[in-house]
């Protein structure tokens, strides 16, 4: 019988590399986050002033342009993107790009839920369609960083200045970790769930004015369930943008929110929070290329995630993962690592603004020892 190899000495200090809900901003406790809105209507003074704050503090560190709005929605990012859909989509043509589960999400919804027939685009785990062949007189939609295959769109520069049809961006792992270009972008959506780390159930809707065109001179063909609707009496119901949530919120999780995005302006706003995600996947990056039974899911560099990291195992199955992730949570040193179960099988880091470097630093060690423990016949 083998024995299992020693333990490595240093375990990371916050073991928490789950890619959704993602790790607390480094300092964060309950006990930090502010109260007073608690137990209070999120119609009252305090509770709008607190959205309305919340909004402003997105809006600032995203360097959003007075033209978009920014609303908070329910249902996380899906039920933003989904409102989205239903509200806007039906008007021309259709172009739905899937390289991950969530991009087939939408391609399910597009053609068997709205019953439209999209174009569809597809392309396999770890890789991206040739971009240059979209159709932008249709509406068009897509992931920028595709959480569960480690594929991210490069920039924006494929995205037509002339386009006729909408840019419709599920942003949800790329947010506050990318630069985007919101010229390029008609609607966006994210959860605070990824790079602020924040609290799942809500989602943030943003709106370019070609989208608040659409919005105020289409009518779908569909009816909208009322959390969908952002139109009233004709005209874009702006209080949604204000903070005059479609339905209550948890007033905890826009607290933690402003926590999140508080703390993200102490250290530099987006550009402290995309050089701390820069960090992360170089120190991961290491990591992989010094270790020849690790790999990267996406291969070309210049569309591989920095925030959702999916990388591949040497002669690993789906067994040999779930062995692999369990031995290191078992050990307390790192949480939630394996692959998305509609991924190839392997691993996923979270390497997005609120992980510290050093933890994936010291990872390395331990990723040797699941390795070399999991194909060990005691493991088994």
């Amino acid at each position: 019988m083998t024995d299992l190899p020693v333990l490595p000495a240093h375990k990371p200090a916050r073991p928490f590399f789950s890619s959704g809900p993602c790790a607390k901003p480094p300092g964060w406790s309950a006990d930090a986050l502010a109260t007073e809105s608690l137990g209070r209507s999120h119609r009252s003074k305090i509770g709008k002033t607190r959205l309305a704050y919340c909004i402003d503090l997105m809006r600032e560190l995203l360097n959003l342009p007075d033209t978009h709005r920014i609303g908070i929605v329910p249902g996380s990012d899906t039920g933003a993107f989904e409102m989205a859909m239903w509200t806007m989509l039906g008007a021309r043509g259709v172009t739905t790009l899937a390289w991950e589960s969530f991009g087939e999400g939408w391609v399910t919804d597009a053609v068997k839920q709205l019953k439209l027939d999209p174009t569809v685009i597809r392309a396999d785990y770890g890789q991206l369609p040739d971009l240059t062949t979209i159709d932008w007189s249709t509406d068009v939609l897509f992931t920028w960083n595709g959480t569960t295959s480690g594929v991210r769109v490069p920039n924006g520069d494929w995205i037509a200045d002339d386009r006729e049809g909408l840019s419709f961006a599920d942003a949800t792992s790329a947010v506050f970790a990318y630069p985007l270009p919101w010229d390029k972008i008609d609607v966006a959506t994210f959860s605070w769930q990824k790079v602020l780390g924040g609290e799942g159930g809500h989602g943030v809707l943003i709106l370019g004015p070609r989208a608040v065109e659409r919005l105020e001179n289409y009518t779908p063909a569909w009816p909208l369930p009322k959390v969908f609707r952002l139109m009233a009496k004709g005209k874009l119901a702006e209080g949604i943008f204000k903070g005059e949530t479609i339905n209550t919120p948890s007033m905890l999780a826009v607290e933690d929110a402003i926590f999140a995005l508080e703390w993200a302006k102490s250290i530099g706003g987006a550009e402290g929070l995309i050089a701390r995600s820069d960090a992360n996947a170089a120190a991961l990056d290491k990591i992989v290329s010094e270790r020849d039974w690790l790999g990267h899911l996406a291969e070309d560099e210049a569309s591989r995630s920095k925030t959702s990291v999916c990388l591949t195992v040497k002669g690993a199955d789906e067994a040999f993962i779930k062995t692999f992730a369990g031995l290191l949570e078992k050990q307390g040193a790192a949480f939630d690592v394996a692959g998305y179960r509609d991924a190839p099988a392997g691993l996923r880091i979270w390497c997005g603004a609120t992980v510290d470097t050093a933890d994936i630093e010291a990872l390395g060690p331990w990723l040797d020892w699941a390795y070399a423990a999991a194909k060990a016949p005691v493991a088994a």
